[in-house]
């Protein structure tokens, strides 16, 4: 009796390790949705890029006859059309402004193995039309999936100026709104889409700020954090120091209760802070911690959460203006663009516009960056210029320009993205068609680029490969400004774990 029970058992514990083995490819599958697991596992296993995707605008004196477009480039060395665009989705409509982009499922979604990064989000800045981009069914070649009208957008959530688009781990998409629906700066906040057939929900806010910009949310501190850039009816015009004072544009912080979708505390930043641009909080999702790039003020805050549970900023980065004759004012300044964090959360990246470098900074300690890398591409001080810098605190001679494949770099280096692996940032020159226009004619009527950096991730470092280049002075619709810059494996800047 004893061994039956004992044959018995034995064929109890083969039937439920059969059961097991059949069952662990489904559960297998079912824990993986799009992204990674974790910000490191991004970093150690994330493949390396081979193509990846960017707006080209129209310069403002072609953008009523020439549409926008999606470029695709090829940045895989070993390919024959290496720095090379090799496709162009030209958008239906002319005067869009395409600017930033987001994914349809990211990180947030990695559990969900029904969601797919097979769709990129592109907003149009001026028009507030949002195209929903199909680059699942053939990478190399997107195409159109749908288009949300400006006219659905205003009716349903009375704001415009669509900015920023973030996935949700609900499998929703956010977009910011930086002002009203006629480009006043009176109301903003978020609309929601559908993830699946992107239709317009009702607005994330509970309750409306005066101008939004960029957001970043962190759900385990229950926290959403949103910046301020301007009114759109005055940025759209240019840039003019008299609308600082006027108030329309921002020095603010918004903290939202992520649950509740509740604004529960404002950060003001002051004369230190103006215009707040691009928010990264830390990748590591536990980290109650960030940095935010105040453009005008040339500076850098960490926001971070209190022993008492609720947030504040110090400034931690300060790029000195430079006393110059020759220029609009008697005092230039870096004008922070964009920023972003390397996966490992150790190294910060920036441009400044204005000045004409990009920065790396080790972020070990968090209060005190130290600058580790610094190239300059470019920008508003080149020591054949017009502009002569008459005191400048950082520097003993102005830098000269810079050439790549015989091509000298006009304009100044704005957007930048980080490859998975950090070793690679790459960077555009393109802020906003009416300030290329303002302070960066030449650009504006040559055309824009696209550069590639070698990073040192040891000590820091920051080279760059004069073996890349886009050149999209010489694309077959003429002219354009290139813009923010997505991989389809993600990127730095696109995916936030939960």
């Amino acid at each position: 009796m004893e061994g039956a029970e004992e044959v018995q058992s034995a064929r109890q514990r083969i039937a439920a390790q059969d059961r097991l083995k059949a069952l662990t490819p489904a559960l297998t599958s079912c824990c993986k949705g799009p992204g990674y697991a974790s910000p490191l596992e991004a970093m150690r296993s994330g493949p390396v890029e081979k193509i990846v995707y960017l707006p080209c605008i129209q310069p403002p004196h072609a953008r009523k006859n020439k549409p926008d477009y999606l470029a695709t480039v090829d940045v895989d060395p070993a390919s024959p059309t290496y720095s090379k665009v090799i496709h162009r989705l030209l958008m239906p409509y002319n005067e869009d402004e395409l600017h930033h982009s987001g994914w349809n499922a990211c990180s947030s979604c990695h559990d969900d193995a029904s969601r797919a990064r097979n769709r990129l989000i592109l907003p149009a800045l001026n028009s507030d039309r949002i195209y929903i981009i199909d680059v699942g069914t053939e990478q190399r070649e997107p195409r159109f999936h749908k288009i949300v009208e400006p006219s659905e957008v205003h009716a349903k959530t009375g704001m415009g100026a669509p900015h920023t688009t973030h996935c949700l781990g609900s499998g929703e998409v956010m977009i910011s709104m930086i002002g009203d629906a006629e480009g006043n700066a009176t109301k903003s906040g978020f609309m929601m889409l559908d993830g699946k057939d992107f239709s317009i929900q009702e607005n994330w806010e509970r309750s409306h700020i005066d101008m939004g910009y960029d957001y970043w949310y962190q759900p385990r501190h229950d926290v959403m954090i949103s910046t301020e850039w301007g009114a759109p009816n005055a940025w759209r015009k240019g840039f003019n120091p008299k609308e600082v004072e006027s108030g329309l544009y921002g020095h603010r912080l918004y903290v939202w209760r992520w649950s509740t979708h509740e604004k529960i505390q404002t950060l003001d930043l002051g004369q230190d802070g103006l215009i707040p641009l691009e928010i990264r909080f830390l990748h590591d999702p536990a980290q109650p911690m960030g940095y935010v790039g105040c453009a005008l003020s040339s500076s850098v805050f960490r926001f971070y959460k209190t022993q008492a549970s609720d947030w504040a900023a110090e400034k931690v980065i300060q790029i000195p203006n430079k006393t110059v004759e020759g220029w609009a004012l008697p005092e230039m300044p870096g004008l922070i663009t964009d920023i972003l964090i390397s996966l490992d959360d150790r190294f910060l990246y920036f441009s400044n516009w204005l000045h004409g470098d990009i920065r790396q900074y080790d972020i070990t300690d968090r209060s005190k960056p130290k600058l580790v890398g610094q190239v300059f591409l470019g920008g508003s001080i080149q020591s054949d210029g017009p502009v002569k810098v008459t005191k400048d605190t950082e520097r003993t001679t102005q830098p000269d320009p810079v050439y790549v494949k015989g091509t000298r770099l006009e304009g100044s280096p704005q957007m930048i993205q980080l490859s998975l692996d950090g070793k690679r940032l790459y960077v555009t020159n393109s802020l906003f068609t009416a300030w290329d226009d303002q302070f960066y004619p030449e650009m504006v009527k040559r055309g824009g680029w696209m550069l590639q950096i070698d990073v040192d991730t040891d000590k820091g470092g920051l080279t760059l490969n004069k073996n890349f280049m886009v050149d999209f002075g010489q694309e077959p619709y003429g002219p354009v400004l290139g813009h923010e810059i997505r991989y389809p494996g993600g990127d730095c800047t696109s995916d936030i774990w939960l």
